[in-house]
């Protein structure tokens, strides 16, 4: 095959592999190790599985080599917001890492894909909706926006150019860095209904509110490549998230520091002691495991 699959193919794909890995790790029962010394026997063979696939992406025969892993399954984590995206979200992911630049996008999403995953039998709180998050965050409001300008103004246009076209497929070579961004330069994604390519229907959606110069959709993608970018106090920040969790565009977040470590340490030091006399960030871990730490079940045995 040259050059990428259409996306139904690719979760085609993705369908056949998942099914392929929980096989996989369904395959030893969680009491199949004995550790019998005296009669010199590691495992119960008989709590062994042999699943047996064998489908036009791949093939599998045979139980895995080592014991069913400590959380069951690892943590399924799916990013894409497309509609092929949302469909496989809704089936098998258990945490969502999304694009959101607005709260009522970030809702919409949300009702969306925990409808489709109520509609085919899951429970909506065991997916974990995590939007990307990027905080320049500054003792004063002024401050932030100051900070988040001097980020911007050493960015390299050529090199933003090249992100817009590996994110969003859309060349913008031959267009002055002040001139406004067509919307038609997105093509099919400049319909407002339209959401196949979801990163490209992000930039679009951006260009067709916010009516940028390409300077400006550059500064805007640079660091949080269509994440939502937030300049503010710590108070601030926490106003943002503390809203997005509440009204349900959220479950949590990916934060995406412009810059690091610096950039973490000061949202661990001043954002996360806000959040946490608001209860909205855990004092200590209760768990070992992701899993636990997101508050997701241990997958049973099919």
């Amino acid at each position: 095959m040259n050059g990428n699959p259409d996306a139904a193919l690719r979760y085609e794909r993705a369908e056949a592999f998942v099914e392929a890995v929980e096989a996989l790790w369904d395959s030893w029962d969680d009491d199949a190790v004995v550790l019998d010394r005296a009669a010199g026997r590691y495992v119960d063979t008989s709590r062994i599985h042999h699943p047996n696939i064998a489908g036009p992406h791949l093939k599998v025969a045979g139980a895995l080599t080592t014991p069913r892993p400590p959380q069951g399954h690892p943590v399924l984590v799916q990013a894409g917001s497309s509609d092929h995206g949302r469909v496989f979200a809704a089936r098998h992911a258990e945490a969502i890492f999304t694009a959101q630049q607005r709260i009522e996008d970030a809702q919409a999403f949300y009702r969306d894909v925990k409808s489709r995953a109520f509609d085919l039998g899951r429970n909506p709180d065991h997916i974990k909706i995590l939007p990307g998050l990027s905080p320049f965050i500054g003792g004063t409001e002024e401050e932030a926006r100051r900070l988040e300008r001097e980020f911007n103004e050493l960015t390299i246009p050529a090199f933003g150019l090249m992100q817009l076209k590996d994110f969003a497929y859309v060349d913008l070579d031959d267009l002055d860095l002040d001139t406004p961004v067509p919307i038609e330069a997105f093509g099919d994604a400049g319909d407002v209904t339209n959401n196949k390519k979801s990163r490209t229907q992000v930039y679009a959606d951006i260009v067709r509110r916010e009516k940028p110069t390409l300077r400006q959709l550059l500064h805007k993608l640079a660091g949080a490549r269509g994440h939502r970018v937030v300049a503010g106090t710590p108070e601030q920040i926490a106003d943002t998230m503390a809203d997005w969790f509440h009204n349900r565009a959220a479950d949590g977040f990916n934060v995406m520091p412009p810059f690091l470590p610096g950039g973490f340490d000061v949202f661990a030091e001043t954002v996360v002691p806000i959040l946490r006399r608001r209860g909205l960030f855990r004092e200590g871990y209760e768990g070992t495991t992701l899993r636990e730490h997101l508050g997701l079940p241990r997958p049973g045995k099919p």
